[in-house]
């Protein structure tokens, strides 16, 4: 499909108009999962967005459309997702609901605004949805979050649940290698992603685990499941879009490559760069002649 622009002359930049289709709901997504196992619906569409104009590149592909904590490593050049703050994800969760008029916004919430209490989640997923108009917040963490979830389920706050591999808690798992090798692991991812679900999540996130796990999770509950590193089983899939594009040089080995972006960007710059130095840019097309 494709998308009307008109020009702000505030700006010069080019501003989507509101396309001819109405924005995807919650409930939507979670009834996805029934048609999904008859065989009779596609697997979901998500991928991390950070800024207006992803959002509007991404939004008419994805049916959710995540703002992710990992912008502090991809945005901000942070070294894990713990130095992020509420207020980061406030200005470009904004970013991305204005970006966007087909995919339902997620916002991770981040490390320390939702673990002491379900209280602190719920102003703390309050404040997300209030400053950015998105549809759902997401949180890591397995049985001991259950309560929160149906707490902030319970108060009109849709959930997005994280087991398995949970950035947040990087220092405590000692990396973000696989996880569910162990027997007495895997069964505890499992039964986090049972209690999530069980709790009112409308689905979850399956990061980085061995693939079985992925596959009985996708059996086990009745909401979608989201992989990432998981299976091609899930009800649907989730990247970091600047990771799938190839923006980095380094490509998770979960991540497919499909592009290479990095390079491309390399070679346009460098290709300025020697205008500008040869003089050859910016030519008579580039500036303005005096009238008359």
């Amino acid at each position: 499909m494709s998308t009307t622009f008109t020009i702000d002359t505030s700006t010069s930049r080019p501003t989507p108009v509101s396309a001819p289709m109405k924005r995807l709901t919650v409930p939507a997504l979670r009834a996805r999962k029934a048609a999904i196992a008859q065989g009779q619906g596609e697997p979901l569409v998500m991928l991390t967005a950070y800024t207006v104009r992803m959002a509007q590149l991404l939004d008419p592909h994805c049916d959710m459309l995540l703002v992710g904590d990992s912008l502090g490593q991809v945005i901000y050049g942070l070294p894990s997702t713990v130095p992020v703050t509420l207020q980061m994800m406030a200005a470009h969760g904004a970013a991305v609901v204005r970006g966007s008029y087909h995919a339902v916004v997620v916002i991770d919430m981040p490390f320390g605004s939702y673990e002491a209490s379900p209280q602190q989640a719920f102003e703390s997923a309050a404040y997300l949805m209030k400053e950015t108009g998105a549809a759902a917040v997401k949180l890591e963490g397995g049985a001991a979050m259950a309560l929160t979830v149906a707490f902030l389920s319970e108060r009109g706050i849709p959930v997005v649940g994280h087991v398995g591999l949970t950035p947040q808690a990087v220092n405590a798992l000692g990396g973000y290698g696989a996880r569910g090798r162990s027997d007495a692991e895997a069964q505890k991812i499992v039964s986090d992603a049972e209690s999530i679900a069980a709790a009112g999540a409308f689905a979850v996130v399956i990061e980085g685990v061995v693939e079985p796990i992925a596959q009985a999770i996708t059996r086990a509950i009745a909401v979608p499941t989201i992989g990432i590193g998981a299976s091609a089983d899930c009800d649907g899939q989730v990247l970091v879009a600047e990771d799938m594009l190839g923006l980095f040089e380094r490509t998770p080995r979960f991540v497919k490559r499909y592009g290479d972006m990095a390079g491309y960007v390399s070679e346009r710059v460098e290709t300025y760069a020697a205008e500008v130095r040869a003089r050859t840019f910016p030519t008579a097309e580039q500036t303005y002649a005096p009238k008359g």
